[in-house]
């Protein structure tokens, strides 16, 4: 079942971390109960997920069977806003695959059309209130996968407005419930965007 970044949803998450937290310190309240809090806080601690995100993916010419398509589209996406003209259709063939060695040539990569770690991080775009373009529409169009809404959650306008900005920040207050330290400041900065693009709540 696709996970949903609805408020509610979100609020029931957020509320279960604060009811883990408000029962550790009622324990330790109590009267010597300082080693059962101290067990509760090492137990709440080892549950909870891993505090790292997940690598960036690896996408080449080909079906990329490992990914779904909105990460192929957020490339092609990506790629017109540093000025392609690639139709967005989650295909990596053989104009994507032109479009990243044009890209990776123009930024002095190696220029294999393959886009890992380094490509990646030169195609972000930071996405805040008031952007607006193709690297909007790709976080719209992650957002709308989320939410397997089929487009019907945000409009894929390429206008960062009120809506696009709440989704955003749900989306970053969800991670910071698994990431330590994960910031939710409404901002699509490089830590967003690989949350997004590596699926994060996605599944």
């Amino acid at each position: 079942m696709k996970k949903t970044i609805a408020a509610a949803a979100l609020t029931g998450v957020l509320a279960a971390g604060a009811a883990g937290a408000a029962g550790t310190a009622l324990i330790a309240a109590a009267p010597g109960a300082g080693a059962v809090a101290t067990s509760t806080a090492t137990l709440l601690s080892a549950t909870r997920p891993a505090q790292a995100l997940q690598p960036w993916p690896v996408l080449r010419q080909g079906p990329n069977t490992a990914w779904p398509k909105v990460t192929v589209r957020s490339v092609q996406y990506l790629l017109n806003a540093h000025s392609a003209k690639l139709t967005v259709n989650g295909t990596f063939a053989a104009a994507t695959r032109s479009a990243v060695v044009a890209f990776q040539r123009a930024h002095h990569l190696t220029a294999d059309g393959v886009v890992g770690p380094a490509t990646w991080r030169a195609l972000i775009v930071t996405v805040r209130k008031g952007s607006t373009g193709a690297a909007v529409r790709a976080v719209q169009d992650q957002i709308n996968f989320r939410n397997n809404r089929n487009g019907h959650t945000l409009a894929v306008d390429g206008v960062c407005g009120p809506k696009t900005q709440a989704a955003v920040r749900a989306f970053q207050q969800a991670m910071a419930h698994q990431i330590r330290g994960f910031s939710v400041d409404g901002i699509v900065g490089p830590q967003t965007w690989q949350a997004l693009v590596t699926e994060a709540l996605s599944g």
